[in-house]
Order: C-alpha cells, then sequence, then structure tokens
C-alpha cells in the first residue's frame, strides 16, 4: 500500500527560526514527540535552540507512568533539564513555571478523543500563557483516527473536568493544532499562538494511511485500533466492568467476572451494528479493576471504519450489559466530588439516569455534532 508522506510539525521546525532563536525555550512534550527519523523533539530542540525547561503532562515526559499517576517536578537526566508537573495538582502553571521560560513550545500525539487528557493540559498551558504574556507555538500532528468523522455526545459545560470540556464533541476531527485555535476563541484568549503546520496530510487520512511512525501516546492506546475503539469503549472506566487495563489489548475489550461472554457476543450482534462485531472473550487483568480475576465479555472488531459508529456501539455495549446483569452492574463515582465518572465522560447524565437510551442518546446531539463542526471550519488547517 502506497502510504501518503506527511511531516509533522517538528519536522518543519526551520520555519519558525525566527521565533525560537536567542530565547528561553519551554517544551510541553512526551515520547510521542518525534520527527520522521524517530528523533526525539526533546533532543531536537535542546541540540539546535537550547531549552530551559521542559513539562511533563499524564503518563511523564519519557512514557513512564501510568493513568493517574502522581507526576513529579524532577531534572531530566538526559539533558539535564528541570522537568516541571503539569499534570495533577500542578496542572496550572504557577509563577516558577511561567518563569522558567519566554516561549512555549507544545508537540504531543492527541488521539482525537474528548476524554484524554493532553487536550486540557495544552488548554491550561494556552491560558497561563496569555496570562503572563508568553508566546506559544503547537507543533502540529496529524488526528490518528482522522479528521472527517465527527460523532458521540457534545459536552455538557455542567460537567466539564479534566476528562472533558469546552462543548467538544466526543470524536471532534480537529488536528491538535487546530484544536489550539478552536479553544483560544473558545476561552477568549489574547496569547500570541503559532501552529506549525503539517505538510502532506488530508483530513480523509488516518494515521496508518501516511508512513508517519506511531509511538504510543499513552501505555494503554498501543494502536490505531485502540485509539478507534477508544471513542466507545471509554465510557467503561465510569463502570465496574473492566475496559481491559491490565491486559494487552485495553479499550478494545469489556469484561467482568459476572458476565457470560458467549451469551453478550449474540445480544450485540443481533443488534446488527454496521462495520462493528463482537467477539467472546477472557481475560485476567494484570492490574486496575478485577486484577488477578479472570473476567469475561467481548472484544470490538472494528470491520468497515468508515461505516462504524464507535461512539454508539460502546454505549450500547454498556446499556446491554447493565440490562443483562442489573444486579451486578454499577457505575463508579467521580472521587474529586462525588458525581459520576460516566458523566464526566460522556458529557452529561441523560444517559445514566435513564432520561434516554444509547440510541436516542447519540441521535439527540446528532444535530449538536453537526454545529460543532460548521462552527469550526474557520479552525481547519487542513482540506
Amino acid at each position: 500500500m502506497n502510504r501518503q508522506h506527511v511531516l509533522s510539525g517538528i519536522d518543519r521546525i526551520e520555519t519558525v527560526d525566527a521565533l525560537l532563536r536567542g530565547r528561553r525555550i519551554g517544551l510541553m512534550t512526551n515520547p510521542t514527540g518525534i520527527d520522521h527519523q524517530f528523533k526525539s523533539t526533546i533532543d531536537i530542540l535542546n541540540e539546535r535552540y537550547g531549552l530551559s525547561a521542559l513539562f511533563a503532562v499524564e503518563h511523564g515526559i519519557r512514557g513512564d507512568a501510568q493513568a493517574g499517576a502522581q507526576i513529579e517536578t524532577v531534572i531530566d537526566p538526559q539533558t539535564g533539564v528541570t522537568v516541571y508537573s503539569a499534570y495533577g495538582k500542578n496542572d496550572r502553571f504557577n509563577d516558577e513555571m511561567l518563569a522558567a521560560f519566554d516561549v512555549l513550545v507544545f508537540d504531543i500525539q492527541d488521539v482525537g478523543a474528548r476524554f484524554y487528557t493532553y487536550l486540557y493540559s495544552l488548554s491550561y498551558a494556552m491560558e497561563a500563557c496569555a496570562r503572563a504574556g508568553k508566546a506559544m507555538i503547537v507543533l502540529d500532528r496529524v488526528n490518528p483516527i482522522g479528521g472527517v468523522k465527527l460523532g458521540g455526545t457534545v459536552l455538557d459545560t455542567r460537567f466539564s473536568s479534566f476528562v472533558g470540556d469546552y462543548e467538544l464533541p466526543t470524536q471532534y476531527a480537529l488536528t491538535i493544532g487546530e484544536y489550539a485555535r478552536y479553544v483560544r476563541d473558545y476561552l477568549k484568549l489574547d496569547v500570541d499562538l503559532t501552529v506549525v503546520p503539517l505538510e502532506g496530510w488530508r483530513r480523509e487520512l488516518l494515521l496508518d494511511d501516511t508512513d508517519l511512525p506511531w509511538v504510543s501516546p499513552s501505555p494503554n492506546c498501543q494502536n490505531l485500533d485502540a485509539a478507534l475503539c477508544y471513542i466507545g469503549m471509554c465510557v467503561f472506566e465510569g463502570t465496574n466492568v473492566s475496559e481491559g487495563r491490565g491486559t494487552t489489548i485495553p479499550f478494545q475489550i469489556a469484561g467482568a467476572p459476572f458476565i457470560d461472554g458467549p451469551s453478550l457476543e449474540k445480544e450485540m450482534n443481533r443488534l446488527g451494528l454496521p462495520g462493528l462485531h463482537f467477539r467472546s472473550t477472557s481475560f485476567c487483568p494484570t492490574f486496575s479493576k478485577h486484577q488477578g480475576v479472570m473476567c469475561h465479555g467481548v472484544q470490538l472488531h472494528i470491520t468497515d471504519r468508515e461505516q462504524c459508529d464507535c461512539a454508539l456501539g460502546g454505549l450500547l455495549l454498556l446499556e446491554t450489559i447493565r440490562n443483562m446483569y442489573p444486579e451486578q452492574f454499577s457505575f463508579l463515582k467521580w472521587e474529586e466530588n462525588g458525581s459520576y465518572f460516566l458523566d464526566k465522560l460522556l458529557g452529561t447524565d441523560l444517559f445514566r439516569t435513564g432520561q434516554m437510551d444509547a440510541r436516542t442518546l447519540i441521535e439527540h446531539f446528532a444535530e449538536p455534532v453537526r454545529a460543532f463542526e460548521r462552527n469550526t471550519t474557520q479552525y481547519r488547517l487542513y482540506q
């Protein structure tokens, strides 16, 4: 297969030389920050300009922290540069962090889903730079699940959190640079923002349609199939059903000790969802929910990327499990304030409270999703 040659923002760093030379540079990145030859953005910028500070998001600057793990301020052993934590209790830049740079560069691969915390790390950094009068440069990267298909729910700001905000659809079809342009206007930020655009990318291209290297954006998103399934299967994080953390294919499977896999497979495939197939499977998580306990459930297989609606598929799977096992199934609370995690993930409580079933919920948000698409056309950098 001939793959489209695409250059990421870091591959075109020379286009912003004038904005970087002679200035103290802070860099917010992680292992996904690499150029086409797999060289780290950390090394590229440090060798080319010198770095004054690094900023770590969830999973750490080197990707060595699990989901939710505390990130500490440390010295990066490879460069000797201070790494400030921009996650957890320090997710908002303090004065010390802001004093460490003149211009902040952002280079992180996201996955195209509203739940991904890297989006909000970028947004908070933009807010801080606006407040302090600091310039910001976003090195653009492709949306790995494409820039055409949108879907899911649109977040009601009453349910804003670090796993969802800014009235985004579940699948929003913007690159990280386009997202930055949208958020700048949404938050009415007076920030000096420069986006270094991609070269060679078109909206219909998914990551594996290009020749770009893939580095896992987080420990539980190992490949493009996981990123595609994540749109629908992330909702299980808000339940006592395992989403596959602690296995080799998180977000592609869902199960629990109380589920009968073959029966669930039969119920789901009876729905005839286009482009999706559910296959009975069993697994034993090595950590997270049901650690060390055999779980039974299904694996979500995407058979047609264009036809499938993963957001609907994941929600119907959750709904089916809840209906089949009402006594064993439960929703999990959001630790910070006692609200429900699922409401944060969906950006609404209409489903959890029974006001709408899965199909009605997705249909209810179809027009708001289309409105988001129309309203964000002005921020698009690619055809």
